[in-house]
């Protein structure tokens, strides 16, 4: 098995590198990962899953922990591919919503992207001497509109400049002052130890996606962080009235 390295990107996503590349017809899984207060996973078999009408095809799905939801959750789902030669995604998404539950808590595409247009370095999927690939998925609960915490925090992610980072999500505002946006930030995480005068410059995308189409919000972070400024965002990162639940 080759080793494996996780990180968000795009910001919202979650993803994986694959190192190495694999033998066999194994399968990959992620650490875990939080969308919507419950836990999940991100599974791939680069090489197909066979037990899933999957051959000749990378299969990827999604594994909800069943610890951390108590009834059905339902979710639709996008899966990416980096394709580092276009320096785009190909991405495929399920138009329906996915009901995840203690009975079935794995959803996915067994058939996500031909093996053959996969594994030829020509088309850019595998990179860096023909041994890595990057994965990722993006999970959007569909009701949104009914969370009830005023703050949800990510799971911490070594991701920029060796440091672990969060990211806090205000579904309803920041404070009542903002309580018809979505309120957005990026934190050095709280137990991260920042020396006096020392920064860490940070560029990166803070996207929502569409889980119908291509038209993903996304703004950009262009900023030096440090003791001074462990957060960055948005207090109006989109209109509540912009969204749809």
């Amino acid at each position: 098995m080759g080793r494996i390295r996780f990180y968000h990107r795009p910001p919202s996503t979650y993803s994986m590198k694959i190192q190495s590349l694999f033998s066999g017809t194994g399968g990959y899984k992620s650490r875990t990962f939080s969308s919507g207060k419950y836990n999940w996973k991100l599974v791939v078999y680069p090489k197909g899953n066979e037990k899933d009408n999957g051959t000749g095809f990378v299969s990827m799905y999604v594994e909800l922990d069943c610890e951390s939801a108590s009834s059905t959750i339902l979710a639709y789902l996008t899966f990416f591919i980096y394709n580092k030669k276009e320096n785009k995604y190909f991405t495929v998404q399920d138009d329906e919503e996915k009901q995840f539950n203690a009975l079935r808590p794995v959803h996915g595409f067994p058939q996500v992207l031909p093996l053959d247009t996969f594994n030829d370095p020509k088309n850019g999927y595998v990179f860096d001497g023909d041994d890595q690939c990057e994965f990722g998925v993006d999970v959007m609960l569909e009701n949104f509109s009914e969370l009830k915490e005023h703050c949800y925090v990510s799971n911490k992610n070594k991701i920029l400049g060796g440091r672990n980072w969060m990211l806090k999500l205000y579904p309803k505002g920041l404070n009542t002052t903002y309580s018809a946006w979505l309120s957005l930030f990026l934190h050095i995480a709280d137990d991260e130890t920042v020396k006096t005068g020392e920064e860490t410059y940070v560029q990166c995308d803070m996207r929502i996606l569409d889980p119908f189409g291509c038209d993903h919000l996304t703004k950009k972070i262009n900023q030096r962080f440090g003791n001074s400024i462990p957060t960055w965002g948005w207090h109006k990162f989109v209109s509540l009235a912009n969204l749809e639940y």
